[in-house]
């Protein structure tokens, strides 16, 4: 039946039940149905509702609708009594998704494995050589105008650009870290000769954050990963008949431990230059300095 054919209209008194929210099926059921076709019963209805009420439930929908859903990390941030915007900046580090935790826990399983297939009482050097880079890549990806896609907000809102970079900073340490801390449990027959990949992670990290303000997010960790990955190199090419690289022996732990203190000292030095972008790198919108 078309529109021009209703010769049925909502009874008046139904009408205000309707708007009061009092009427009951079927008579609810009839009258949506007949609203949703019927302009002349529509202009009825607004005829019959209270305007102060209908315009207070627009105002609440509006800001239901436009009110944030917290994630279900940011909730627990919240109810472990973290402020509702910091758990809101921890929870919008990027690499904290599913793809990136799946991506690690992959690279993790795989070198643990391949720790398990080597002769016993070798040192696991593809997970200690690994397993640095986890959090240096981490945190990369967790701050700068190039990887960040929600670094617009960032720029605009009140918060230092340093204190930004510790809040993701530790997000993705608490993580990787913890990660990587099962992943040795894993080897539990290597002792702590799989514990030795704590400090030169420490170390790159926090020298890939130093050189951050300077050579900006993404080059400043691709050189401190590819630095590692020479060192490496070059040690086992000059110490082929050692078990264990001079990285992981216990005065290439103290250099670690001494460069990740100085990565820090600097990185304290420099926290003022995390506001401002360094000449290379691209500004919020596509634009440069």
């Amino acid at each position: 039946m078309s529109r021009s054919e209703l010769t049925w209209h909502v009874p008046e008194d139904d009408l205000r039940a309707y708007a009061r929210g009092e009427l009951t099926p079927p008579r609810l059921w009839s009258a949506d149905t007949h609203l949703a076709a019927c302009a002349r019963c529509r202009q009825a209805l607004a005829a019959v509702s209270d305007p102060v009420a209908l315009d207070t439930g627009w105002e609440r929908l509006d800001a239901e609708l436009d009110a944030p859903r917290p994630g279900s990390a940011e909730s627990l941030l919240v109810r472990a009594g973290v402020a509702d915007h910091t758990a809101r900046l921890l929870a919008a580090t990027p690499v904290l998704r599913r793809s990136w935790l799946f991506a690690v826990t992959a690279v993790l399983l795989m070198t643990v494995a391949a720790a398990h297939s080597v002769e016993t009482g070798a040192t696991p050097r593809l997970f200690l050589a690994l397993t640095p880079l986890l959090p240096l890549a981490g945190v990369a990806l967790s701050y700068g105008p190039t990887l960040d896609p929600t670094y617009e907000m960032a720029v605009v809102s009140p918060t230092h650009g340093f204190r930004l970079l510790q809040l993701r900073t530790f997000a993705v340490l608490t993580v990787g870290l913890g990660l990587n801390g099962l992943a040795t449990l894993a080897l539990p027959s290597y002792g702590l000769r799989a514990l030795a990949w704590l400090l030169p992670a420490l170390a790159l990290t926090g020298t890939g954050l130093a050189l951050t303000p300077r050579l900006g997010p993404v080059l400043a960790p691709s050189l401190v990963g590819g630095a590692w990955i020479a060192l490496l190199l070059a040690a086992r090419a000059t110490t082929a008949g050692q078990a264990t690289l001079p990285p992981f022996t216990a005065a290439g732990q103290t250099v670690a431990g001494v460069v990740a203190a100085l990565a820090v000292v600097l990185l304290h030095l420099l926290r003022d230059r995390f506001d401002r972008a360094p000449a290379h790198a691209p500004y919020p919108g596509g634009g440069a300095q």
